[in-house]
């Protein structure tokens, strides 16, 4: 069995973070987002994967070779941004013969039990209940948590149970089928080929899938979303003693926060739900739940829920910001 993990979105809404940065390695709780899903993965015996690159997609190759040098893996990349079906419908020469297959889509993380999902005996599609689900595709259940219809962000819909972006798919070779027939009769929306659109065919040709309800979803896609699901994780960490202390000399730190090596702090006060990547130097400076990228310079700043870039130099404000890598800003 292989695991596909499409990580060739743009992130648009994470801009300008994502000019330079793409979104599966924004730093969050310690890791990327690409790590923590990869990290999951091989927790549970998966060893064998699929990364549909594209936009920024050499640093994804270079941050994959360079943490995970023993993993197994093929690189697919899509060069035309063609939506989530068009992705994994290229892995099919890189899936082969494999019958079953595990989906994750690269900007969510969920919190499941990935033992369980794949040794199911029936294809599954994780999902999530959610107050307004427009903005997500959706799974209409039976009584049986049998799912009867999926559909890609209904403008009306019938059920608010959103696709997490979990797929654990027992008959790949129907579902490559159902892929090649809708790029062959562009029967996309906009030439765009969603995912769900294939899984709705195979429902109407008759494959079965059953819902699995996740404990917790954080989708990574947004700003806001991506502060509070960093928050949630170093709250874990914290609870389950995998976070480590930090003290740093002529500095407050206040936990839950992630501090990675190499970092210089002085004359601050760092935290709650602070990520901090390596080899920072913050200075005089008041940082509430941010995520500061890897050798970024702050000085005589106050900072809450803000995402730096990594090599940003920031002095002297008091903001909410959203700053991309390689950014240089003095507002003193």
């Amino acid at each position: 069995m292989k695991a596909i993990i499409p990580v060739a979105g743009a992130g648009t809404k994470l801009r300008p973070l994502t000019y330079t940065q793409p979104k599966a390695l924004i730093p969050i709780a310690g890791k990327t987002i690409l790590a923590v899903i990869i990290d999951q993965l091989l927790e549970a015996g998966v060893n064998d994967f699929v990364f549909v690159i594209g936009y920024l997609g050499e640093k994804i190759q270079r941050y994959i070779a360079h943490q995970y040098p023993q993993l197994k893996y093929n690189i697919v990349s899509q060069n035309d941004r063609r939506g989530t079906g068009h992705a994994i419908w290229l892995t099919k020469e890189a899936v082969g013969d494999d019958d079953e297959l595990l989906i994750v889509l690269g900007d969510t993380i969920c919190d499941y039990n990935v033992r369980e999902f794949i040794s199911s005996s029936n294809s599954l599609i994780g999902v999530r209940r959610v107050d307004d689900p427009r903005s997500f595709g959706v799974a209409e259940l039976d009584e049986n948590d049998q799912v009867v219809r999926v559909v890609e962000k209904p403008l009306i819909p019938r059920s608010n149970m959103a696709m997490v972006g979990l797929y654990y798919v027992k008959e790949s070779k129907l579902l490559f089928e159902t892929l090649e027939s809708r790029l062959a009769t562009h029967s996309g929306e906009q030439d765009e080929y969603h995912l769900t659109q294939a899984l709705q065919d195979m429902i109407e040709s008759g494959a079965k899938f059953k819902a699995l309800r996740v404990a917790n979803w954080f989708d990574c896609g947004k700003k806001e979303t991506l502060l509070s699901t960093n928050a949630i994780l170093l709250r874990e960490m914290q609870e389950n003693g995998s976070l480590q202390a930090y003290l740093a000399e002529g500095a407050v730190i206040i936990p839950p926060v992630s501090i990675a090596e190499g970092c210089s702090i002085a004359h601050s006060i760092i935290g709650p739900n602070v990520t901090i990547g390596e080899h920072t130097h913050i200075d005089a400076s008041i940082i509430r739940d941010s995520i500061i990228g890897s050798y970024a310079e702050l000085n005589e700043v106050v900072l809450h829920s803000s995402i730096i870039g990594s090599d940003a130099n920031v002095r002297g404000m008091s903001q909410s910001l959203n700053i991309g890598d390689n950014t240089e800003i003095d507002l003193g």
